[in-house]
């Protein structure tokens, strides 16, 4: 009563200022109005289930490769200018008029003549260009590969390792365990030397020292797979190693390294270094380990420098991001975003599908992903008020697309009830 009080005071203001009538009107209409910016088109009536589905063509992105935060150029007035200098300079002579001609003169010849003659450079540039990728063409009999295994502990840094060496998103990142469920392979080809990265789920270990063997098949997988790599990166986080050991983690470290390897070689990597204060405390964790055979007693990834590569013809092309690569991508990238804005149990109970992929044609990507919950609960959470969460965690993902593609994407989630 008091808010419909405040509003008829606001009703004389109407007639002075006519724009003023949009205010009383937002609050008096049952449905907001659509040119409410707080009001979002895209998620309707709840009944429907339309809030359930994030579409990107319903939000006014910013067109790829545009400055969104670019200042408009000043335009100046020439008779202003003139006038400035006039009251700056004073009157100028006829003669001073005449040699500012001669100087604009001088000015012009110079300027073309540097244009000329950076096109010309810019074209023996271009038949460098033309003869450096002639060179880059590495024969089949000189390819080098390298496959990698990236193994450790839950939440122990492994797809941050990955995306960093591969130099670009191919794994999701949380804080939370257990975010990589499958393997993620990330490629990155150096000279004639091509590396294959494979980014595997936590490892973890009975307290009898046993690999463990829950419920998840992932976990199993990736203790089958362990053997099929040519290097396998043992990767640990040394900083919670000193704060808060655990002896799983320990366990995991010294069954890996128990005994060398007839045919691949196992390098023992110190991950989150730059949080531990005491430098010397890294010579203590050092020392516990290094007894192990099984490991280099390196703690840098050798196989980063090419050494153990094994000569044979590469296995994916350095020159194209792959279409199945991409695909991973994305799904990657959406359930990391999932990670972030989703908590408790209801992120690693979701059942994630890439159901269409499409690539238009002026060059764009439509992707269409499916986020299947097994309870009504879940999905009501993850949809959130009006659309708002599926919504932000689409946003955001297709924004991340549009940067590692390199292109518009067209992002289609739809959160489904098993």
């Amino acid at each position: 009563m008091l808010r419909m009080k405040a509003l008829r005071a606001l009703r004389p203001l109407t007639v002075l200022f006519p724009k003023a009538q949009n205010i009383p009107c937002r609050f008096y209409a049952a449905q907001p109005q659509e040119d409410d910016p707080t009001h979002n088109p895209n998620f309707s009536d709840p009944e429907n289930g339309s809030d359930s589905v994030f579409d990107s063509a319903h939000f006014a992105l910013p067109s790829f490769g545009s400055d969104a935060n670019a200042k408009a150029r000043p335009t100046w007035d020439k008779r202003y200018r003139e006038k400035a200098d006039q009251v700056i300079f004073g009157e100028e002579t006829q003669k001073g008029k005449l040699k500012s001609t001669e100087e604009e003169e001088e000015k012009r010849r110079r300027m073309l003549a540097k244009a000329l003659l950076e096109a010309a450079l810019e074209k023996a540039d271009d038949e460098e260009e033309d003869e450096d990728e002639e060179d880059l063409v590495v024969k089949e009999e000189y390819q080098k590969s390298l496959s990698v295994g990236i193994v450790g502990a839950p939440n122990a840094g492994k797809s941050s390792l990955t995306n960093y060496m591969v130099g670009t998103k191919v794994a999701a990142v949380s804080r939370k365990t257990n975010t990589t469920t499958h393997e993620v392979l990330g490629v990155m080809t150096k000279g004639d030397t091509q590396i294959c990265f494979f980014d595997t789920p936590g490892l973890t270990l009975t307290s009898s020292g046993k690999p463990y063997k829950d419920l998840k098949v992932r976990v199993e997988s990736a203790w089958s797979s362990v053997q099929l790599y040519d290097l396998v990166i043992v990767i640990f986080d040394v900083h919670r190693h000193l704060t808060r050991p655990d002896a799983r983690v320990i366990g995991l470290i010294k069954h890996m390294g128990a005994k060398p390897q007839a045919t691949q070689r196992r390098v023992l990597c110190m991950n989150k270094v730059d949080l531990v204060e005491k430098k010397k405390d890294l010579l203590k964790v050092a020392e516990q380990f290094k007894d192990l055979p099984g490991y280099e007693r390196h703690f840098m990834i050798s196989g980063l420098k090419g050494s153990g590569a094994v000569k044979r013809p590469w296995d994916e092309d350095p020159f194209a991001m792959s279409e199945e690569v991409m695909k991973n991508i994305s799904l990657e990238v959406v359930r990391e975003r999932l990670l972030d804005h989703v908590h408790q149990e209801i992120p690693y109970a979701i059942e994630h599908r890439l159901m269409d992929w499409k690539e238009l044609r002026d060059g764009s990507l439509r992707i269409e992903q499916h986020l299947i919950t097994n309870k009504l609960s879940q999905r009501k959470i993850l949809v959130g008020k009006n659309g708002s969460k599926i919504g932000r965690i689409g946003i955001e993902a297709n924004e991340e697309l549009r940067s590692i593609f390199k292109r518009e994407v067209h992002l289609i989630l739809q959160v489904r009830l098993k």
